[in-house]
């Protein structure tokens, strides 16, 4: 697939500004319950939890059949069945707080297409600077992947999650998770809720759980840890979907010396399904 019809989409900018409540994040502890970190007294967001605010807003009418709003405004066109989340890479400059004004300025900021062992991919870079007040807070690149439907005989193999981990948690996704999450984020893509959609349209085996819910748990579970260390740096990369017919685990490993530790997701199976790295303060 040639990529050179959306170049002029490289440089597109979308802005949004929001005052930040404390009704979505008291609405996010009630959906993970014991799964989410202690709050302080200070108001700060919790990391991760921007996800909650900035939300896209798209009417009814210009939503496309998958539930994501459909394409050629912000993000290219691309002509590609299904588009997921496969990543991101976060700094965190400063806390946001409960009570003040927050901006996030995006800007789409690549386009790359490449050719996979599943078919066709375009990459999309998307970059976040997310502002509150007027100082910069988080620095977010997410990366955005279009590709075709898999066949059985294009699936990648599966990696095998680290054998040992120093905490973990298991979840076991269900219904009321996927549906109190999609709402929160206000995310329509219909793998997550529609299980018709997702199995005879998508030819998943079940309902897919949410990227950013997955790499919500890991910092979550981090936090939980280490309550008294601030989180710096943070990226993830989702490698294998995981679905609500089985539990998974939220794994991690004790940070170095330097602060960086190992974060993981694995299936029943052991294969891992999303891997991170999270750096803290020394």
């Amino acid at each position: 697939m040639n990529t050179e019809s959306y170049q002029q989409w490289i440089g597109r900018e979308q802005f949004a500004e929001q005052y930040l409540t404390d009704a979505p994040v008291r609405a996010m502890l009630a959906t993970l319950g014991n799964f989410a970190a202690a709050l302080g007294d200070n108001r700060e967001i919790p990391p991760l939890w921007h996800w909650l605010y900035f939300l896209e807003t798209a009417p009814w009418e210009e939503l496309a059949n998958d539930g994501h709003q459909k394409r050629g405004e912000f993000l290219p066109p691309v002509d590609l069945p299904r588009r997921m989340w496969a990543g991101s890479e976060l700094q965190f400059h400063r806390p946001l707080k409960i009570g003040v004004t927050g901006r996030r300025r995006s800007v789409v900021d690549s386009i790359e297409s490449k050719q996979g062992r599943s078919g066709k991919l375009v990459f999309v870079k998307v970059l976040h600077e997310i502002f509150s007040q007027d100082e910069l807070a988080i620095t977010e690149t997410q990366n955005i992947v279009y590709r075709d439907a898999p066949t059985q005989s294009t699936a990648a193999a599966a990696t095998l999650a680290p054998g040992q981990a120093s905490f973990s948690e298991t979840i076991s996704p269900d219904t009321l998770l996927l549906f109190r999450y999609s709402a929160l984020t206000f995310n329509a893509h219909r793998i997550h809720y529609d299980r018709p959609y997702a199995v005879e349209t998508e030819a998943y085996p079940g309902l897919v759980v949410h990227g950013p819910l997955m790499a919500t748990l890991l910092v979550n579970l981090l936090g939980k840890q280490y309550p008294d260390r601030q989180l710096e740096q943070f990226a993830f990369r989702a490698q294998k979907p995981v679905f609500d017919l089985a539990p998974f685990q939220v794994c991690g490993n004790a940070p170095d010396e330097s602060g960086k530790a190992e974060l993981w997701i694995a299936d029943t199976d052991q294969a891992q399904c999303m891997q991170a790295t999270a750096v803290l303060e020394s």
